[in-house]
């Protein structure tokens, strides 16, 4: 028997599979909370119950995670600094301190200005100790990766600190992508290794000599050498997951996969028994990444999405909060004041006021942990202090420590991960309803008790109107997916956005109304989905599947992918000769640039010397029996009327190396 060990750790709950990988058979299973404070209390109690002698066994440890994508959605990750080379960055994603200097390349990689070492050298000793990790990014590096070379050297000697480059991550063009895709990376560095450095600890407490792996955006696996060093590759890891377990579990190779955990809702497709890859690059918190991952819609509702009444506003936040049920499991205190909100008449709050900055008196927060160099006032190191050890409302603080409530700046300590937020849910919904009561019921009632009434409802009003909310924003979602597939486009415009709520709500317009059926079955993934997709599904016409294991199939998954490692050349033909049988060229690759005296002689050499690369790669990344093949893809253009022949304008080769992890490897 080949026993694998599988692992998922979401937002909300870490899952555990125990598998035999030789039949594919789910041998022992459970789910525990996710304590984002230690990793490893959560990991740990998933094999609390698992069979000892079992776990010794084990040959293969493989994990899928949620944590990159959430801390991206929530805005979440460490201090980074940026350099770019040649061009301006538009940031649309925030840095912590940035530069731009001289240098950069044209699309042929030769260099366009000289490049500025002195100045990239003064910024990085200014941020010594100030960031975490290092973004560098030069003008068209994937043309020539020279500039990025030699910055990362003096990086090494200055910053002891991970420093990734551009074109390590994507051959692709896209200079404004590329470094969305690196400034997310180091953001990343230090969540993935604590997740990792988690599961090793709890594997050597139950004395688990395996290696371990993690799934990557496209659904296959890497080692966790591979992972520390390219950490943005694991963004998707648990939807990307959640699709290669809903094909184990169903058998199903053509399905819309949605896979509902705490932070997020993702929406797969499987076609031909494959997740569908997104060749221009991830898209994540409507941020487009050069990362090469299963083409998933990632949005951020849950199952502890964050609920906002601000005055009579009502609004899903796609912040995730601790559910009020879950919360007082673990601090019994909070109830009895919990109570006295739901008998109190909530304050005036300004409905003008942007969501995250709401005080709700159902809200509370406790400290997660410190962090160095980070500047904060008086007030926001008062209130950590105060919440160290327990949770207070803003509220309560304010009344503690005699300030206003609106001088804490949480939002902040948020991003950073100092503190947790603990709110209403739609979690805590269901708890209200009793449909779902596995935690404090009583918490979740006084909750909605309390906005109910800032809405004038009643209880049971809040509770319908809010399930409808999040139904309503679940099959949004989905459609949007849809549309995305069909069209290739993300903007639906008026009239699409107009027919597809139609479509949702049920409602005729004016003068017609909109039914939209799903040709698809619809696979859930995750321990929600029973409570909500029944009526998505319902709303479009279409089959539910709701396979058993499904509430553990992201570490179903994870345990039961691939290794894939690969790599794209670009060769183009020198000016003026696109027209020759045989012309000299240039080569680009992620090595360097090159140039040759004949096509020919440029696409052996590519394909050998990728083929050396990505099949070392392979290796680190743990797998045995790998076969190496490699894609040839010419573009050529013809000669218009009265002329013949057609002229090349590229050529990329693309060269993959596959396997299985070596300790599943059947040898005769």
């Amino acid at each position: 028997m080949h026993i694998g060990l599988g692992f998922d750790t979401g937002g909300t709950y870490t899952d555990a599979v125990l598998m035999d990988m030789s039949e594919n058979k789910v041998l022992q299973k459970s789910k525990a909370l996710t304590t984002r404070d230690d990793l490893t209390i959560g990991i740990g109690n998933t094999l609390v119950n698992f069979d000892k002698e079992l776990l010794k066994k084990v040959a293969m440890v493989s994990l899928s995670s949620t944590l990159a994508t959430n801390s991206i959605v929530e805005g979440k990750g460490c201090r980074v600094g940026l350099i770019c080379v040649g061009e301006e960055f538009e940031m649309s994603i925030p840095v912590d301190f940035h530069t731009t200097v001289s240098g950069g390349h044209d699309l042929n990689g030769k260099e366009v200005n000289e490049l500025d070492e002195v100045s990239a050298r003064e910024f990085m000793v200014s941020v010594k100790d100030r960031v975490d990790g290092l973004a560098i990014n030069s003008y068209l590096s994937v043309r020539n990766p020279d500039h990025e070379f030699r910055l990362k050297k003096i990086a090494k000697e200055v910053l002891d600190i991970p420093v990734v480059c551009g074109h390590e991550l994507s051959s692709s063009l896209g200079y404004h992508e590329r470094t969305t895709t690196s400034v997310m990376n180091s953001r990343l560095i230090p969540i993935i290794k604590e997740l990792m450095d988690s599961v090793k600890t709890v594997m050597s407490e139950y004395r688990i000599d395996a290696p371990l792996m993690i799934v990557k955006g496209d659904g296959s696996i890497m080692s966790e050498d591979v992972a520390l060093e390219r950490p943005i590759e694991t963004i998707l890891s648990g939807p990307a997951a959640s699709l290669i377990g809903a094909k184990m579990l169903t058998g199903k190779g053509d399905a819309i996969v949605m896979d509902m955990g705490g932070t997020t809702t993702d929406i797969g497709i499987l076609r031909n028994g494959y997740p569908r890859l997104e060749k221009e690059g991830a898209m994540i918190g409507n941020r487009r990444t050069r990362v090469m991952a299963a083409e998933i819609s990632t949005s951020g509702i849950g199952g502890d999405s964050r609920i906002i009444v601000n005055g009579s506003r009502f609004s899903l936040a796609s912040l995730r909060v601790v559910p009020l049920c879950i919360a007082v499991t673990k601090w019994p205190q909070l109830l009895p004041r919990l109570k006295d909100v739901a008998e109190t008449r909530s304050r005036f709050t300004p409905e003008s006021m942007d969501t995250k900055d709401v005080v709700q008196d159902t809200e509370f927060f406790v400290k997660i942990k410190d962090l160095k160099n980070i500047s904060l006032s008086k007030e926001d190191k008062a209130l950590l202090e105060l919440i160290a050890e327990e949770p207070f409302s803003l509220k309560e603080a304010s009344s503690k420590l005699k300030v206003h409530p609106f001088v804490f700046n949480v939002s902040k300590m948020e991003e950073l991960g100092m503190v947790q937020r603990i709110g209403l849910t739609p979690t805590d919904i269901l708890h209200a309803e009793g449909s779902y009561t596995e935690y404090e019921r009583a918490a979740s009632e006084y909750a909605v008790t309390h906005q109910s009434q800032k809405m004038n409802m009643s209880e049971k009003e809040f509770v319908n109107f809010v399930k409808g909310k999040v139904i309503d924003k679940l099959a949004e979602v989905l459609l949007r997916k849809l549309f995305f597939e069909e069209t290739n486009m993300i903007d639906i415009g008026r009239i699409g956005s107009d027919l597809m709520w139609k479509a949702i709500s049920g409602r005729d317009g004016l003068d017609f109304g909109c039914t939209i059926r799903i040709n698809k079955p619809l696979i859930g993934i995750g321990a929600p989905v029973s409570a909500w997709l029944p009526a998505v599904a319902g709303k479009f016409g279409t089959d539910l599947l709701l396979p058993e294991h499904s509430e553990v199939g992201n570490a179903v998954g994870a345990v039961t992918g691939s290794i894939i490692e690969s790599m794209e050349i670009l060769l183009k033909p020198s000016t003026g000769e696109n027209a020759l049988e045989d012309p000299s060229c240039i080569m680009f690759a992620p090595y360097g640039r090159f140039e040759f005296g004949k096509l020919s002689e440029a696409e052996i050499f590519a394909v050998e010397e990728s083929s050396k690369l990505v099949k070392e790669r392979a290796q680190k990344a743990g797998a045995d029996h790998i076969e190496v093949r490699s894609e040839k893809i010419e573009k050529k253009v013809g000669l218009g009327k009265g002329y013949d022949g057609r002229i090349l304008i590229e050529t990329i080769i693309t060269v993959m190396a596959v396997g299985k992890p070596k300790q599943f490897v059947v040898t005769e």
